[in-house]
């Protein structure tokens, strides 16, 4: 009798714990249990470290494997942002704190997967700010569609795109320059070893990644050290034609900024010992002069535009795109800038290609930096039999300023994700229903590395003769020609006799 009291309340008090507990599902990773949310079906575990945090010694380091630790870990909320210059404005950067602790990621699962392929977000930002925290990219719409998103934060601005002399002699060997895209490489590498836990399916990983993150998906289709970690790409106006700096010019753009700190003679002890307001103080890095991707031979060999044209990317079907109208700033406006990205004379030339002036002026500057590198991946990517996908995202909400003519950059975001009530400005059901259709697409990617299915309109593989892309609009997708194909057709050309110069 005494015995069978025991097995009743022993009985009791499992019953009740798993009750407690229903709503703080505890998964065991390679680092210890963590204790999430459930919630509607799906659960949430939030700032999960995947590596340790890059401070001290380990500033500057490609980063170290997170350390374990006892008993259950809570993760119900997300991590601090990474260090940056904080923009409230941007609803792609998330809420403070922020601090150089910063390497954790996040996962959306459905409550009851098990072997569902993985979404793996990376934010953009220029490489200066962002965060896998911001509600925009809440993935709890996507992984209501079967799959598991997975969001992260990773090191920006000189935090992680830096290199200097000093680092390289003492590296030895180790990677140096791109702190940020070893980043997420060790957060790939984390969801390798533990996303089944999640109900994940390690072997079907989807990277997808807008702006910057566009650049860092291209930048791990051709980098020796993710190959094998992610099996579909989607790049979302990602540039492309974007130099991967010399490590020799990142080093002097390095030793700018030191001396600029007052360390013209700095050690690598001298650096690290700098706050991180000392680093945030100097203007942030350019993209194009050491301040984003660099070509340091080890993590990246090459810039994507260069291992395309050789086929040396990674042989996944991939997906490319851009909006409408990326940047509407007006050719006349840009200046200085202009004449750089385009002289005089190749400027008349592209210029006669273009339907009207007015075309010219509206879309040249998005034509130059986001579409036409966008078409030339897509059409290398294509050329080596390696399935392909080319899109524009047109859809404009009726509540959009009406200066714009037309989708501006980064505006797919909270259609991809869903997450319509983040939107700089109201929505109303027909974006809704703009943006079941375009996330749609994007999953049944994940699944099977083809977008179409489930009666939506056929998506074309692109095809260079038929030189044809899925435009996102208003009224749902149509299939249609490249706009102002011509333009773009002479823009390449430009690039051919660059290249061959």
């Amino acid at each position: 009798m005494h015995k069978s009291r025991i097995a009743v309340c022993l009985l009791g008090l499992f019953l009740n714990s798993a009750s407690a507990f229903s709503d703080h599902p505890v998964v065991r990773t390679s680092n210890g249990s963590v204790s999430g949310i459930a919630q509607s079906g799906l659960q949430m575990f939030l700032g999960i470290p995947y590596a340790q945090p890059p401070v001290g010694e380990l500033r500057w380091r490609p980063p170290h494997p997170a350390k374990p630790w006892r008993g259950v870990r809570r993760a119900d909320n997300y991590g601090a942002i990474c260090e940056q210059k904080y923009n409230a404005g941007d609803n792609g950067v998330g809420a403070l704190p922020k601090s150089e602790d910063c390497l954790t990621l996040n996962v959306f699962a459905p409550a009851q997967a098990k072997g569902a392929p993985v979404m793996f977000w990376i934010h953009g930002g220029g490489f200066v700010n962002g965060s896998g925290t911001a509600a925009l990219y809440d993935g709890s719409a996507l992984a209501r569609q079967g799959v598991v998103v997975v969001t992260i934060n990773y090191r920006l601005g000189r935090f992680g795109f830096f290199a200097h002399p000093a680092l390289t002699a003492e590296a030895i060997g180790t990677p140096v320059g791109n702190y940020g895209l070893m980043d997420m490489i060790a957060a790939l590498k984390w969801v390798e070893k533990n996303i089944a836990r999640f109900g994940g399916n390690p072997k079907q990983v989807t990277i997808f990644g807008e702006s910057a993150g566009g650049v860092a998906v291209n930048d791990l289709m051709v980098s020796p050290a993710a190959r094998g970690l992610f099996i579909r790409a989607i790049v979302q106006s990602g540039l492309g034609r974007e130099p991967a700096v010399p490590l020799a010019v990142a080093e002097k753009a390095g030793e700018d900024f030191a001396t600029a700190v007052g360390l013209s003679r700095a050690s690598a002890a001298d650096l690290r010992k700098l706050t991180a307001d000392d680093i945030l103080k100097a203007k942030d890095p350019d993209i194009l002069a050491g301040g984003g991707s660099i070509a340091d031979g080890q993590i990246l060999p090459m810039s994507p535009m260069e291992a395309f044209s050789k086929g040396l990317q990674a042989n996944v079907p991939y997906i490319v795109g851009f909006t409408s109208l990326e940047f509407p700033l007006p050719a006349a406006t840009l200046g200085d800038a202009l004449n750089k990205i385009l002289p005089g004379d190749q400027r008349e030339r592209v210029a006669a290609n273009y339907p009207t002036p007015e075309s010219f002026e509206t879309h040249m500057f998005s034509d130059l930096l986001f579409n036409e590198p966008a078409l030339a991946l897509a059409r290398l990517h294509a050329a080596n039999r390696k399935p392909t996908w080319v899109y524009q995202f047109s859809v404009l909400s009726a509540a959009a300023p009406p200066l714009l003519k037309g989708a501006p950059h980064a505006s797919e975001r909270q259609y991809v994700f869903q997450t319509l009530k983040t939107s700089p400005w109201p929505t109303d059901a027909n974006d809704a229903k703009q943006a079941e259709v375009m996330s749609a697409y994007w999953t049944a990617f994940a699944r099977t590395g083809d977008p179409n299915g489930a009666g939506r309109l056929e998506w074309p593989r692109y095809d260079v003769q038929k030189n044809e892309l899925l435009d996102f609009t208003n009224e749902g997708p149509v299939v249609m020609s490249v706009p102002r194909a011509a333009a773009m057709k002479a823009i390449s050309a430009l690039h051919d006799i660059k290249r061959s110069e």
